[in-house]
């Protein structure tokens, strides 16, 4: 749990660190994604999930991105995602993440204006699940620490409005116990998610 803590104090570190004439090129994105590949069920153990974008429904998902780049290049961001009915229509549920996110971009054209800027990014933060009861099975609902990893294009077409479109793939993590209690594993529940937002900068 240590191990884990200082994760998530590292991305906090990395987003608090960054260049301060970073401040000037911040921006937000709103942006409305789609849900898809293989997942563990909530309470981290069988899949009940393995859906392709076209399988056992469309989970749909929206969300916000804010963050600002350092000397161009290097930043951070705030990363949240709400998606409703991530388990499909038979029973009240719903996924949220939140994220601490280091970004990497090159401005294809400068910082102003017109122009491209591919980015990667990646971080550490929370995944909440929860889903209503069915049957005999009673309500179930967890927050585990979490990664994400994943990348993109921000477009712009002025000085301060663009699109970004987005792809990342999101795992929750596991710490060890006994003896092993420092250790950090993957956990079983993962999805992709692909996403189409705007920028304002």
């Amino acid at each position: 749990m240590r191990v884990l803590k200082a994760l998530v104090l590292c991305g906090v570190v990395a987003l608090v660190g960054a260049p301060t004439q970073a401040r000037a090129d911040g921006y937000v994105s709103p942006w409305a994604g789609v849900n898809f590949g293989s997942a563990g069920d909530i309470a981290d153990a069988t899949p009940i999930r393995s859906c392709g974008v076209n399988d056992c429904g469309t989970a749909w998902s929206w969300g916000l991105n804010a963050g600002y780049m350092g000397a161009g290049i290097i930043g951070g961001e705030l990363e949240f995602g709400w998606a409703p009915k991530f388990f499909g229509d038979v029973t009240g549920n719903h996924v949220l993440d939140l994220m601490g996110n280091v970004i990497v971009g090159v401005p294809v054209g400068g910082t102003r204006g017109a122009g491209i800027r591919p980015y990667v990014t990646g971080g550490l933060g929370m995944l909440r699940t929860s889903m209503d009861a069915i049957g005999t099975t009673p309500e179930t609902s967890n927050s585990d620490f979490a990664y994400n990893l994943g990348g993109g294009v921000m477009g712009y077409f002025s000085d301060h409005v663009g699109l970004r479109g987005d792809v990342r793939y999101l795992r929750t993590l596991n710490a060890g116990s006994g003896n092993d209690s420092l250790s950090v594993g993957l956990g079983n529940f993962h999805f992709w998610r692909t996403s189409l937002g705007l920028v304002i900068r």
